[in-house]
C-alpha cells in the first residue's frame, strides 16, 4: 500500500515538474521579447502552388489553390531576432529553435484564411500566410496582429534586400 502511495506520488511530482518546465521555457523564449504565437505547417501538401496570388499588376492569378486537409500544423512560437525569425515549438523541451528563417529567404505569395479541417487544427482568428522559403512552400499561421507585424518585418529590410510582400 505504501509502495502505491509512493509511485503515485512520484508520477504526480513528474508530471507537475515536466509543466513547469514548459511554463519556464516559454517565459524564458520570451523574456527577450519580440514573440508572437505562430502555427508553422511541417509537412506540406504534394500539390502545394509555388505561385502567387497576384500578378505584378494586383489581378487574381490561376494559381490551383490546394486542398487544405488540416494536417502538418504545429503549434509554435515566433520570435525576431535581427534578420531572421527563430521558430520554437511549443510543446517541447528544446532550448534551440526547431527553424530559423532569414528576411532574405521569405517571399510571401499570398494569405488565406482556415478551411475545413485546418479551423480545428489552428488558434482561432489565424490567418494562414503563404510563403516560398529558399524556393519551397511555407505556411505560416497566425493572429491578424502578428501578421501585420510579421509583413512590416519583412517590408522593414535594409536597402538592397530583395523581400515581396503580397
Amino acid at each position: 500500500m505504501v509502495l502505491a502511495l509512493v509511485v503515485c506520488a512520484a508520477v504526480v511530482a513528474l508530471g507537475v515538474i515536466g509543466l513547469v518546465a514548459f511554463a519556464v521555457r516559454r517565459r524564458v523564449i520570451q523574456r527577450v521579447g519580440g514573440t508572437f504565437d505562430c502555427s508553422y505547417r511541417l509537412k506540406m501538401p504534394a500539390d502545394a502552388s509555388t505561385q502567387p496570388d497576384l500578378d505584378e499588376n494586383g489581378k487574381p492569378t490561376s494559381a490551383p489553390v490546394p486542398q487544405t486537409d488540416g494536417k502538418g500544423w504545429v503549434f509554435g512560437i515566433g520570435r525576431y531576432s535581427g534578420d531572421s525569425i527563430e521558430w520554437f515549438r511549443v510543446f517541447s523541451y528544446a532550448p534551440r529553435p526547431r527553424k530559423v528563417l532569414p528576411r532574405r529567404e521569405i517571399e510571401v505569395l499570398g494569405r488565406r484564411y482556415p478551411e475545413g479541417q485546418e479551423e480545428l487544427a489552428l488558434l482561432s482568428g489565424s490567418v494562414v500566410l503563404r510563403c516560398l522559403h529558399n524556393g519551397a512552400p511555407l505556411e505560416l499561421a497566425m493572429s491578424d496582429d502578428a501578421l501585420t507585424g510579421f509583413l512590416a518585418w519583412l517590408e522593414a529590410a535594409p536597402p538592397g534586400q530583395r523581400v515581396n510582400v503580397a
